[in-house]
């Protein structure tokens, strides 16, 4: 699993590592990989799970003591998850059995190296092409209740069966996300959908079901297939665990060819949350799905895979001219639009999430429908833990995080007013952090830094959008980084906001951040929370 061992270490800069260094460091990658591999196969071969399985897994963490922690919580959460696995799958007469730990050093090697093939077998992910047969074969995987990673004009997603529980429940186990945040239904048709909310599927004609009807079609209308989730009550059929209980629905039509064609392949509505582990930064490409869930039951769709040798790419319909490289080309997340009743003649459209569209949108298609004398368009953006049920995903206040602490500096100290920007002390610390930048506002410590991105130089919140995300893994990457910092982003938010963008970015890097603002590089000085 690289999500859990991914190299952060050495503490000089990268262009002066030497080459004893970083052999040093891939020994002692290769080392715990090895371990924790072990620590796999004796879930195997056990019942139980000893403290010298957890401690043999953690012998080569990294050194700093909060990613050391980090590090060591995840390898646990890991190891238990897979216990559980182990003794669902020896009840079911598929593994062996055994009353008692048995030590590594005491199993013999044809056994582990049997069992580890076994494992690597059953739980490994597996990367697709787009060619016609690939798509087909996904489909039926989805239909049959198993689980595919496909890209989306927003983010990979981490597709199941939308009305099967039993195949939601593996996505929750892949990501290892708490029931409390709910999953979108991808649907091609808004028809789909509208099957799929309460006020379109239920018998009953009162007016505040009508008006609500009326919303929700002129939503769909006006946005689908796009970048907007709706999130309405639901029908009976929806499973609770989709909806966390709260019995509200998220649907959305995305637009992405490949998204599109594996819903038509797989004939059902797919249940589909970002394809990386909870909390961590949301993927963009295959790559970043095979980070997080490489040791997990999935197959991953890749573009960049090359297709069956007698298909040519103008035969493959999904197929598409990708410009930079670039696969989900908006980059975040929909923007997520609740439709609540208050009164049988009125309404509220709730922003719950910021992406692509924009309040100003959603206003100006209730014009259109002249739904606006029953409807009002307000932000109602929430930050909580993850004990709180909630009806749309992306509401807790860390989310999106890269395994470096993060932090926003705050505009106080990098606006153009300030005389002295950085102070000596400030300068030295940030050598061992790493800047992503907007629009050049922290561009006076690109050459103090370790390492320096700027999501888009001219401060363009469509290329920062599709940048962010994998600007933050690429903060992942750099040897010896410590903390990454980026600048806090103040937005004049009017009523109905036009620059959607620009608040989704914010939105994300806030969140990246846990919501820490500070106002010295010197974090362990003074921060304040935004929330």
């Amino acid at each position: 699993m690289p999500f859990l061992y991914r190299p952060l270490g050495d503490k000089r800069r990268n262009e002066h590592v030497n080459a004893k260094a970083k052999e040093t460091q891939k020994s002692k990658r290769t080392k715990f990989h090895k371990r924790l591999q072990h620590c796999m196969v004796l879930l195997a071969l056990t019942k139980s799970v000893s403290l010298s399985v957890r401690t043999s897994a953690t012998a080569f963490l990294h050194p700093h003591p909060q990613i050391r922690n980090y590090q060591s919580s995840r390898i646990t959460h890991q190891v238990l998850w897979m216990s559980t696995m182990t003794i669902s799958s020896s009840a079911s007469g598929e593994g062996e059995k055994s009353s008692s730990p048995i030590s590594i050093m005491d199993s013999d090697d044809n056994k582990i190296q049997e069992k580890q093939e076994k494992v690597s077998k059953t739980a490994t992910a597996k990367l697709i092409s787009i060619s016609p047969q690939s798509m087909k074969e996904a489909g039926e995987r989805i239909r049959s209740g198993h689980l595919v990673s496909f890209p989306t004009e927003t983010v990979y997603g981490l597709g199941c069966h939308a009305i099967d529980p039993t195949a939601v429940k593996r996505v929750f186990e892949a990501k290892e996300r708490p029931l409390t945040d709910p999953l979108i239904v991808h649907v091609n048709e808004a028809t789909t959908a509208l099957n799929l909310w309460d006020a379109s599927s239920s018998s009953s004609s009162s007016s505040a079901e009508n008006l609500e009807q009326r919303a929700l079609q002129a939503l769909t209308d006006g946005f689908w297939p796009g970048p907007l989730t709706i999130v309405a009550r639901a029908s009976p059929t929806i499973p609770s665990i989709i909806m966390a209980g709260t019995g509200y629905v998220a649907c959305r039509s995305p637009s992405h060819p490949i998204a599109r064609s594996l819903i038509d392949a797989s004939g059902v509505p797919i249940a589909a949350p970002s394809a990386n582990k909870f909390g961590h930064v949301s993927p963009t490409r295959a790559e970043h799905v095979m980070d997080d869930l490489g040791m997990e039951d999935v197959w991953i769709v890749d573009p960049d895979l090359d297709v069956d040798d007698n298909v040519t790419k103008q035969q493959v319909d999904v197929n598409k001219d990708y410009e930079d490289d670039v696969i989900c080309d908006v980059g975040v997340e929909s923007t997520v639009a609740k439709v609540e009743m208050e009164s049988e003649h009125s309404g509220i459209i709730a922003i719950l999430r910021h992406g692509a569209v924009s309040s100003q949108d959603i206003y100006d298609c209730l014009q259109s429908a002249n739904l606006l004398d029953n409807f009002q368009v307000k932000e109602k953006m929430q930050s909580t833990g993850e004990n709180v049920s909630h009806v749309a995903p992306g509401q807790t206040i860390r989310h999106y995080s890269p395994n470096v602490q993060s932090f926003m500096v705050s505009q106080d100290r990098y606006s153009t007013s300030c005389n002295n920007l950085w102070t000596d002390e400030e300068l030295a610390a940030v050598k061992t952090a790493v800047i992503i930048d907007f629009g050049g506002r922290l561009s006076s410590l690109k050459e103090h830094s370790l390492a320096y991105r700027d999501l888009s130089v001219e401060g363009d919140s469509n290329k920062a959008a599709a940048n962010v995300f994998a600007s933050l893994r690429w903060s992942e990457t750099i040897d010896g980084a410590e903390q990454v910092f980026f600048p806090e982003l103040r937005v004049d938010e009017t009523d109905l906001v036009k620059e959607a963008l620009v608040l989704a970015v914010k939105d994300r890097l806030t969140r990246a951040a846990s919501g820490v603002v500070v106002t010295s590089l010197m974090t362990r000085t003074t921060t304040s929370n935004t929330n």
